[in-house]
């Protein structure tokens, strides 16, 4: 489990930043250590432990690029069409074992060897056949046209996918090029998951006239899953700060984050500050994000906690920019920094200067051609309907006070987020 030192998260600001919230968690959060090895089919969305050196060349042998004619450098046309008998065929999976001969050319296959002492490869429908079988090649063809080299992709022994990379699909595609049949991955993250307030049920439950469906909880362990987490739904916990503790004392070793959503503020009913400073240390960080600014982190022996706002878009927002870094550095895996895409605002739309906030929009196409960003037309932190109808987020940093139609805004749309 991770242990880390009760003021690993200390901070003396008056609000934090984004970019000092990540930062902060980056730097103090020390990466696990426990290790285990996968099958390839299994890979994907794991942290790789280890680098993973080239064990062969990619391709691991020259081979054509296209279907065509392999012929050697000497032969190729100089100003004129040239006509050269066909000598041999060599198709994708067989083996090239004669050398070509002076001024022949030979039938190839994409993917196929190229027979020794061939460079170049003419493309089938650049070529013709005269009335004798012969095939006649174009001039002009520049030597080693159409031919991958053995490792021109990726050369023998250097690092191909590097230590803490978050695999994707594309990573366990290098992999399986390689021949590899498993990889070493950090374990899952462990994280414990819960919610608080007596005005919550869980669905499926019976509700009071005055209580809501828990949904946070459900949307926070399927963005965890996302990050290849193993999550314990520890359920709803009551305003009682007394048993509140108890529970977090109890799921802290086991754990390697808390997560809580709901009960971070400073209400009088507000208990999960109160409940973690009697059992450990907590600051309670006020970020200057919109939505999203109540979010706290602590530390419950060795173990890392973090509360992120009850209205359900805040704590979308606040996961992204809290929660998803804090995982990744636990499994020791590299910085994914989120990078928005420009496109232009179809509204208009002003704040305060030193707070980053973050506009829920739909994407559309102009009559130009352009990507245009449509406002969600209402506001609040609470509305569910707004994340299920959009397509993303508009983020506005800590210097822009105000947007119009026609400037040119950041996008992150939600599949980068999650």
């Amino acid at each position: 489990m991770a242990q880390l030192s009760d003021d690993c998260f200390a901070f003396g600001g008056p609000m934090m930043s984004v970019d000092e919230a990540v930062g902060l968690i980056t730097t103090r959060v020390n990466a696990i250590a426990d290790l285990e090895t996968v099958r390839l089919v299994n890979a994907d969305g794991r942290v790789l432990a280890r680098d993973v050196a080239a064990p062969l060349p990619l391709p691991p042998f020259t081979n054509s690029a296209v279907d065509g004619y392999a012929v050697r450098n000497a032969d190729l046309p100089d100003a004129a069409e040239q006509a050269l008998p066909l000598d041999g065929r060599i198709q994708a999976g067989g083996l090239a074992q004669a050398p070509i001969k002076p001024g022949h050319t030979a039938r190839i296959f994409t993917g196929a060897p190229m027979p020794p002492g061939a460079e170049t490869v003419f493309m089938q429908e650049d070529v013709g056949i005269d009335d004798s079988g012969k095939i006649v090649l174009p001039p002009g063809l520049k030597p080693g046209a159409n031919v991958r080299p053995a490792g021109e992709d990726i050369p023998e022994g250097q690092i191909a996918l590097r230590a803490g990379q978050r695999l994707l699909p594309q990573h366990v595609a290098l992999a399986a090029a390689f021949g590899l049949v498993r990889l070493d991955v950090v374990r899952r993250i462990r994280v414990a998951v819960f919610s608080t307030g007596d005005e919550l049920a869980s669905p499926g439950e019976p509700r009071a006239a005055s209580q809501l469906f828990d949904s946070n909880r459900f949307m926070l362990i399927a963005m965890l899953r996302r990050l290849g987490c193993e999550v314990s739904d520890l359920g709803i916990f009551r305003d009682e700060r007394t048993s509140l503790a108890n529970g977090l004392k109890q799921v802290a070793g086991r754990h390697d984050l808390i997560l809580t959503t709901g009960g971070v503020s400073t209400g009088e009913e507000d208990h999960v500050k109160a409940a973690v400073e009697s059992i450990g240390s907590l600051v309670l960080w006020r970020m200057a994000i919109k939505p999203g600014r109540p979010v706290a982190m602590g530390i419950i022996d060795g173990t890392p906690l973090i509360g992120l706002p009850g209205n359900p878009v805040a704590s979308f927002v606040t996961f992204v920019h809290v929660v998803r870094p804090t995982v990744l550095a636990l499994a020791g895996g590299l910085p994914e920094p989120l990078t928005p895409i420009p496109v232009r605002a179809a509204f208009a739309y002003k704040k305060k200067a030193g707070r980053r906030e973050y506009v829920r929009v739909s994407l559309r196409r102009a009559q130009d051609g352009g990507l245009e960003a449509i406002k969600f037309p209402r506001e609040g932190a609470g509305l569910l309907s707004s994340l299920v109808e959009t397509d993303g987020l508009v983020e506005l940093r800590e210097s822009i006070t105000g947007v119009e139609p026609g400037h040119s805004v950041g996008f992150l749309s939600y599949a980068d987020l999650l």
